[in-house]
């Protein structure tokens, strides 16, 4: 069965009859292979899987949706691209638990930049497809979230956000702001900062790990 997007996968170590999904979102401009390196380090029982966002910018980069700059270097996100690659995300989801015994109450998002801000507009979007999201160096954009959102029910989603203080591509006090909205929505919400630029700290990792392992 051909998926509607390309990936790589890490099988369970430790299989059982339904196993949980870890699905890694990449940020702007990189590729599936990108969060794939932290594969090996994550916890046995899960589904490993990487995607690779489906606008190809050339040489092995690819994006979730396009990031133009008018004539002033401002930068702006195209919106209804973002729109189309949530909503392939999430039938995506669909298609890997169709594919894999893949317990479907057990599915986390694990985004990066770019990759982050669809992690939180398909879960908002689709809080019945995700139980968990781990949301790296990116920032709640409720403009790419379904306009019907809060009807949703959030019972069962949590979140750990975290942020570089020197990030200079996304700016932290971006990132600040969403807690506060995710906690109205009645989210659960862990939200963490590293003394870092745009990336991911050794310390994140071990952190938003731990918090996985804590939130099984």
């Amino acid at each position: 069965m051909n998926l509607s997007l390309e990936y790589k996968i890490r099988e369970p170590k430790v299989k059982l009859d339904k196993n949980p999904l870890l699905l890694l979102l990449h940020g702007y401009g990189s590729n599936e292979a990108d969060l794939f390196s932290f594969a090996a380090e994550l916890p046995d029982e899960y589904y490993v899987i990487s995607a690779r966002a489906p606008y190809d910018m050339q040489y092995g980069s690819y994006a979730w949706y396009a990031i133009n700059f008018d004539a002033d270097q401002n930068k702006f996100s195209d919106h209804d691209q973002a729109k189309v690659s949530r909503d392939l995300i999430a039938g995506f989801i669909d298609e890997l638990i169709q594919t894999y015994p893949i317990d479907p109450e057990k599915v986390t998002l694990i985004g990066f930049s770019q990759g982050s801000i669809l992690s939180y507009a398909v879960a908002l979007s689709y809080p019945e497809k995700v139980q968990k999201v781990v949301a790296m160096s990116g920032y709640l954009n409720l403009e790419i979230v379904s306009d019907d959102y809060l009807k949703n029910t959030f019972n069962n989603l949590k979140i750990f956000a975290s942020h570089g203080t020197s990030d200079q591509v996304i700016p932290v006090a971006w990132a600040r702001k969403t807690p506060a909205i995710l906690e109205n929505l009645g989210i659960d919400i862990t939200y963490k900062e590293y003394p870092i630029g745009h990336g991911v700290a050794p310390q994140n990792f071990y952190d938003f790990k731990n918090w996985l392992v804590d939130h099984t």
